[in-house]
């Protein structure tokens, strides 16, 4: 009796967990721009035939100062480094009037997780109002803040930290 007790609990078990699994939620893609201009180059994914495509994320990486701007600790100002990253940022959005952004905003791994999310989101908008004032029109930049849970350095040291205190334009295609 106590086997089949058993063998009976360990398969309520297992299917208990089964029940818990589920599968991740799958994004739509971004939406089309049906108003770009017939002049304007039209933006891409990518590479096509290895070759890097006009107004793709692969294009803006490779043709401004950097696509990401760092920040000092507990710190949203723009420094004089930063403005130079964005004058460039600000520049190639210019010339691909159709191209969305996303700027994220982080943090390092010290203070908690509110906090953290908090100073992610006011960096993230401290570069997205810099570009709107370079005349970026502000409904093709969106910010998220992903806090301390993105970190680009694993590290707990200065030198980590620092790089992790970031705001970083990605493109959307």
């Amino acid at each position: 009796m106590t086997k089949l007790t058993h063998t009976l609990l360990a398969a309520a078990a297992l299917a208990s967990l089964g029940a818990c699994a589920h599968k991740p939620k799958q994004l739509p893609p971004p939406p089309v721009d049906s108003t770009a201009d017939a002049n304007t180059p039209a933006p891409s994914n990518g590479p096509v035939d290895g070759a890097i495509v006009p107004g793709s994320d692969a294009d803006f990486r490779r043709s401004v100062t950097s696509n990401t701007v760092l920040f000092g600790l507990d710190q949203t100002d723009i420094d004089p480094a930063a403005r130079a990253i964005l004058d460039s940022q600000a520049s190639w959005l210019q010339r691909f009037p159709q191209v969305r952004a996303t700027i994220e905003g982080h943090a390092d791994e010290r203070g908690t997780r509110e906090y953290n999310l908090g100073l992610g989101d006011r960096r993230a908008n401290a570069a997205k109002n810099y570009l709107v004032a370079k005349g970026i029109d502000p409904s093709r930049l969106t910010t998220i803040s992903y806090g301390k849970e993105r970190p680009v350095a694993l590290g707990s040291d200065e030198s980590s930290w620092a790089q992790n205190r970031r705001a970083v334009t990605v493109v959307l295609n």
